[in-house]
């Protein structure tokens, strides 16, 4: 499933390997979405996928954690 929903999502926010997930799964969807596979540099879409998948990694490498909600105090 690609979408979690705001109650799942509270109850998901912590759990790297779904945030990790999440993350790669909007990369491809920005590629699939805003990517014109006929230019050859880096445009904008390939740039935004780009920094999807570094945070990705960023959670599967558990160098980043949830910061909490602010209107729960955590």
């Amino acid at each position: 499933m690609l979408v979690i929903n705001d109650r799942d999502w509270h109850a998901l926010k912590t759990q790297r390997a779904r945030r990790g997930a999440e993350q790669l799964a909007a990369a491809l969807v920005q590629l699939l979405a805003a990517d014109d596979p006929r230019q050859s540099g880096i445009g904008p879409a390939r740039q935004e996928a780009a920094e999807l998948v570094e945070h990705a990694l960023a959670w599967l490498r558990a160098e980043i954690s949830d910061p909490g909600c602010p209107s729960h105090g955590r």
